[in-house]
């Protein structure tokens, strides 16, 4: 009987037999059966606070995010993000526990030291300055106090109190500003980037999570970056970002385009993750006058790092050149001489000391806040629409026909020697020969004549 069976039935035999005991999953061989990972199994007291959030219908969804979240896999539960002690100026008694109810980055440093320290460092950290700043003059009072809570301290952050409970006062909070200054004397909130309660590495590495406050007339880098070549790829092949990955590195993990987070914060083939959003950057584009920052060349050679990943060093070192030109363009054929202008009017009493009174005032604001910032910041990001007609285009056309003719109307003469200087003295009037060079062109170009 056996050997009626012959050598082919007995390999058939064998292979059955092998299936039956180790298995076949996927078309690969396992030697156990592959089970689905458990569930997270909350500790009592994050039990606890899910029940009660759960029967009272407060707040459910946090509760669902927070069972989505790397903290729950890691049994990280409610108390230890939200326990406070005694004597913290925050602290709320609530339900038998004693908790506060915003969790500052020195309660996430618990865990994250190096990401706390980094951030602490941070200019992002340090954004609530701005509190005695023209931006915050104009919202707290030429705009209006509760324009301001929800407007500029929403990204800018608030100063958060609380009241004799530990409760925070309205026209505080809610605010998740990240520069937000917290009660146990910290700055800054970490679910700015990354939104409590799922704390999502992929939302920090998502552009439109930097473009909730970089964007607008005066910082619009999410509308630079979804122009620029980096945007339009990222647009294309989002899928194959890899945002949710423990490792991201550009040009390992991924290929695709690289994202706000990709050159101002995670890992390069030579540059480790970082909280510290400057440490790449070089010029600092919010004055009226761009200043290279401290260490500003290390901090160049760093960005540059960031660059090669993708590109040539010939590409990069000239893009560099290129955009350096335009941000001293920028300083010394406007800002400066926009400055000595203002300047000579209150010296010469045309201008108020108080900010905002005068018209001229706003068209300087604008010039270098909205206009100036607009050019410098397009340049920065290879945008080339912002740093032409959204930028370069609307500096020239409010400083010649709308800056300029205002000082003249305060203090006659006073820009005679702005326009005499080598940048402005296509105001004098161009040669014939460049004005025929042009209505020749739109001739041949499109069969008329340019007006």
């Amino acid at each position: 009987m056996r050997a009626k069976i012959g050598l082919r039935g007995i390999a058939i035999l064998a292979i059955v037999i092998l299936i039956s005991v180790i298995g076949l999953r996927g078309g690969k061989i396992s030697a156990k059966p592959v089970k689905k990972p458990e569930a997270a199994q909350p500790d009592k007291v994050t039990k606890a606070c899910i029940e009660c959030h759960d029967q009272k219908k407060v707040a459910v969804d946090v509760s669902r995010q927070w069972e989505a979240s790397q903290h729950a896999r890691n049994d990280v539960g409610c108390m230890a993000c939200h326990e406070a002690a005694e004597n913290d100026p925050d602290k709320w008694k609530h339900e038998g526990f004693i908790i506060t109810q915003a969790p500052s980055p020195k309660d996430c440093g618990n865990c994250h030291d190096k990401e706390a320290q980094e951030f602490e460092n941070s200019h992002h950290s340090k954004a609530a300055q701005f509190i005695g700043s023209l931006d915050n003059m104009l919202g707290e009072i030429v705009e209006g106090g509760p324009a301001a809570n929800l407007g500029c301290k929403q990204c800018h952050g608030s100063i958060l109190k609380v009241d004799a409970t530990g409760v925070p006062i309205e026209g505080t909070w809610p605010n998740t500003g990240i520069g937000r200054v917290n009660p146990d004397g910290s700055k800054g909130s970490c679910s700015a980037c990354h939104t409590r309660h799922l704390f999502s590495r992929a939302q920090a590495r998502e552009p439109r999570t930097c473009g909730r406050c970089h964007m607008g007339p005066d910082h619009p880098q999410i509308e630079i970056y979804e122009e620029s070549k980096h945007g339009i790829m990222y647009a294309s092949f989002r899928n194959q970002m890899a945002l949710d990955s423990e490792e991201w590195i550009v040009g390992k993990t991924y290929i695709a385009a690289p994202t706000c987070a990709t050159c101002h914060a995670s890992a390069t083939p030579s540059l480790p993750v970082t909280h510290d959003v400057g440490a790449r950057i070089s010029w600092t584009l919010r004055p009226l006058f761009s200043k290279h920052q401290e260490n500003w060349e290390a901090k160049r050679q760093n960005m540059k790092n960031v660059c090669l990943a993708c590109h040539a060093q010939t590409w990069v070192n000239n893009y560099f050149k290129m955009y350096d030109d335009a941000v001293n363009l920028w300083n010394n054929k406007f800002a400066q001489p926009a400055q000595n202008i203002m300047d000579a009017l209150k010296k010469s009493g045309k201008v108020t000391p108080t900010p905002f009174d005068d018209p001229i005032e706003w068209t300087f604001f604008e010039l270098w806040h909205h206009e100036g910032r607009r050019a410098r910041m397009g340049a920065s990001m290879m945008g080339p629409d912002f740093t032409q007609w959204h930028g370069f285009y609307e500096v020239g056309k409010v400083f010649y026909n709308k800056f300029i003719p205002e000082a003249e109307t305060l203090l006659p003469g006073i820009s005679k020697s702005t326009l005499e200087m080598p940048e402005h003295k296509w105001k004098n009037g161009l040669s014939p020969e460049q004005i025929q060079q042009m209505l020749d062109f739109y001739q041949q170009r499109y069969g008329q004549k340019v007006q």
